[in-house]
């Protein structure tokens, strides 16, 4: 089973989608198999991280923004604002795709893990995610 998903990305930073992905993954009804989520797009990433305590998130946004800072004068792709060519190497340097087993109809995660958006751009608009369910 292959959807297609559309997320409010809003403002730079971690947004948890583990819900709309388990989602499709009880609508494929498989018992076990594999969920794979693809990102659709050069300067948004996923990734697998703690969902309980938001400060995790929040050290992990500065970090990367640090990292890689706005502003850097070897930039040359600039036309799309200071935040452009940030986000893409930012896009480069985590995922753009996760697989994640799938168990007794769940997905596999582990107590404090959660599936996760990191949009890098200020006003992205909607971001598109494949999810692929397969045996």
């Amino acid at each position: 089973m292959i959807e297609e998903i559309r997320v409010a990305a809003g403002a730079p930073g971690l947004r948890e989608i583990t819900a709309e992905v388990q989602k499709v993954v009880g609508a494929a009804g498989l018992s076990e198999g594999l969920c794979t989520v693809f990102v659709r797009h050069t300067s948004a990433s996923l990734t697998i991280q703690e969902n309980a305590d938001p400060s995790a998130r929040e050290d992990l946004e500065r970090w990367l923004a640090r990292l890689v800072p706005e502003g850097d004068p070897l930039y040359t792709h600039t036309l799309e604002g200071p935040d452009d060519m940030p986000s893409h190497i930012r896009a480069a340097l985590t995922a753009t795709s996760l697989s994640i087993p799938v168990v007794d109809g769940r997905l596999a995660l582990g107590t404090w893990q959660g599936i996760f958006l990191w949009e890098h751009r200020r006003s992205p608009g909607a971001r598109s995610l494949v999810i692929h369910v397969a045996p």
